[in-house]
């Protein structure tokens, strides 16, 4: 007895020992459809914007159906709120989807589907584009793998190819990290005294990656311990540089431990 009880014990500390040094991982790949990208550019400075928020929130997403991002914008923030989760890159990604499609001008709340202006947003409409999109077959292969690894890091690895190799001469790659239940009390501005939920917010945004001299790509992204308590995850999609087109996208919640 007092033999088996030692092999027991010291069983139990490998086991102990072993615990800490096991990583969470998670991953994920696109499929033969084309899951959309719909993006919305927003603002804690607009007063038109917390419905917009609210409607992106209330979807109850299946990333197999599309990929929702948030946007904030940063050219509200002069008149008396700063948005925390505004960047000027996001308002220069707005503009350069306008000009895409042609237009002037940029404005909040704006909803954009597959690089294209999304006016007069709903369910309905959300359902019925999202539906035409599945039944584009992919043109690009997407995957997403996600390490959390024993000192707190985590290890985001993408990785993009274009279905057709003529393809990849006008695609470029982003990969964006999202964060959920954000909660934020405005104090002044157009929202002053409100209280703001969003989800989906953009917090890091990477790319352009091109395409251009090869048919795929891969890279690795280090995040801080902190993102592992953090309701969020990653998204990678593909667009085309000349025309705004979303070619393929691919969401992946961050895995829990």
């Amino acid at each position: 007895m007092r033999l088996a009880t030692k092999v027991l014990l010291a069983l139990s500390l490998v086991n102990l020992a072993i615990q800490p040094a096991i990583a969470a991982e998670c991953s994920a790949k696109s499929g033969v459809q084309t899951v959309p990208l719909l993006e919305l550019y927003t603002s804690e400075g607009c007063s038109s914007c917390p419905p917009a928020d609210k409607w992106l929130s209330g979807q109850k997403n299946d990333p197999s159906k599309f990929t929702p991002l948030a946007f904030h914008v940063d050219y509200w923030d002069y008149i008396g709120w700063k948005d925390r989760f505004s960047k000027a890159e996001y308002s220069d990604r707005q503009r350069k989807t306008a000009a895409f499609g042609g237009a002037g001008f940029v404005y909040t709340p704006q909803f954009v589907m597959n690089g294209r202006d999304f006016k007069g947003w709903d369910n309905s409409r959300l359902s019925q584009s999202v539906e035409v999109s599945q039944k584009l077959a992919s043109r690009a292969n997407l995957s997403l793998n996600v390490v959390t690894e024993t000192n707190g890091d985590i290890t985001l690895k993408s990785t993009a190819q274009t279905v057709k190799p003529s393809d990849a001469k006008n695609s470029d790659v982003f990969v964006a990290i999202y964060e959920n239940k954000l909660v934020s009390q405005v104090k002044a501005g157009e929202n002053s005294g409100s209280t703001l939920k969003h989800d989906y917010v953009v917090r890091e945004f990477f790319g352009a990656y091109q395409l251009s001299n090869q048919n795929d790509f891969s890279k690795n992204f280090t995040l801080k311990p902190e993102w592992k308590g953090r309701d969020g995850g990653a998204v990678i999609f593909v667009q085309n540089s000349q025309t705004g087109e979303i070619l393929q996208s691919l969401a992946l919640p961050f895995c829990k431990i």
